[in-house]
């Protein structure tokens, strides 16, 4: 009888044995995908999450780099909001900035992708010489728009005046300066050409070959094709312009660094912030200040997010 049952004994052995060795590879497997990661999950937690929270609760303190941080509760976000004019004014700024260049980057860059995608000779220059300022530095950037938004030698109201128009005092004038800003900005829009460029050459010729047999007008293959079809681009540099704008510092910094610069009239809440922590060693309330920041943009990335199912259409939604 031993003999009968022992080869079934074996064969419930080899079958029990065979799960664990899969169970053994599955965790060899994920131990190999957690060490090749750990560099990076390491660089998260210490480098990332870890001074994220930790600026949390400095927030709550008023902390001098020097002394412990001292627990103060929510009294930097009442200064914040009830008692420091020049927070006001730096949100304002921002706004402002964000709100007349995202725009303005948006149809720019669509105008000149739609241009560049034409068939032309000589256009992989053209599409060079746009993308180029791009990965010019920030920091030289604005040393050369300086010079070019001089009053009264400068290129931009040198040229101004050969069509009879006066031009202001562009980075001296309240009023001017934050739109001098956003022409500097403008110049940079390299990144986003690029994405729209490589979205209109990923739409499908035939579907302009069935427009122009219907007798589609190149207008209507613009609006009714082109601009459908491109909106999940749009939709993402929308999201990277708000995003940036809301985060400018450099051009505003260097700006500022002239003392005749109106300070109140472009500085913006990533300059006040770097203020408050460096100059001022006020690092609990500049932590309140980055927080504010952090909920302002997570705010304007939710309000695009929630209305892009009203706008943004996607190609698989065609093929359902």
């Amino acid at each position: 009888m031993a003999q009968v049952d022992a080869p079934a004994h074996l064969a419930n052995r080899a079958r029990t044995a065979q799960p664990k060795r899969r169970l053994t590879a599955r965790r060899r497997e994920s131990l190999w995908f957690y060490l090749i990661i750990s560099p990076w999950l390491v660089g998260l937690l210490l480098l990332l999450a870890g001074p994220m929270v930790y600026s949390i609760y400095l927030s709550f303190t008023d902390w001098n780099l020097f002394n412990a941080p001292e627990w103060i509760g929510l009294d930097n976000y009442v200064r914040l909001f009830t008692r420091d004019r020049n927070f006001g004014m730096a949100l304002g700024n921002t706004f402002y900035y964000t709100l007349l260049y995202v725009p303005l980057n948006i149809v720019l860059s669509l105008g000149v992708a739609y241009l560049l995608n034409k068939r032309l000779p000589g256009m992989r220059f053209f599409r060079t010489v746009i993308y180029l300022p791009y990965v010019v530095p920030v920091v030289a950037t604005t040393m050369v728009f300086r010079w070019v938004f001089a009053p009264t030698n400068g290129q931009l109201n040198s040229f101004l005046a050969l069509i009879g128009i006066t031009g202001p005092a562009w980075l001296l004038d309240p009023l001017w300066v934050k739109p001098a800003l956003v022409l500097m900005s403008l110049w940079g829009m390299g990144s986003s050409v690029v994405f729209l460029l490589a979205g209109m050459q990923g739409i499908p010729s035939e579907m302009y070959e069935a427009a122009s047999i219907d007798g589609a007008s190149e207008r209507q293959r613009f609006f009714n094709i082109t601009l459908p079809m491109l909106s999940p681009v749009i939709f993402f540099n929308m999201i990277m312009s708000i995003i940036s704008s809301l985060q400018t510092f450099t051009q505003v910094y260097i700006l500022n660094a002239d003392p005749n610069t109106p300070n109140n009239a472009i500085n913006m809440i990533i300059p006040y912030l770097f203020d408050n922590a460096f100059r001022f060693n006020k690092m609990g309330y500049a932590s309140a200040i980055a927080w504010v920041l952090f909920i302002i943009i997570f705010v304007f990335t939710l309000v695009v997010i929630r209305s892009s199912s009203m706008w943004v259409f996607y190609e698989s939604e065609m093929k359902k």
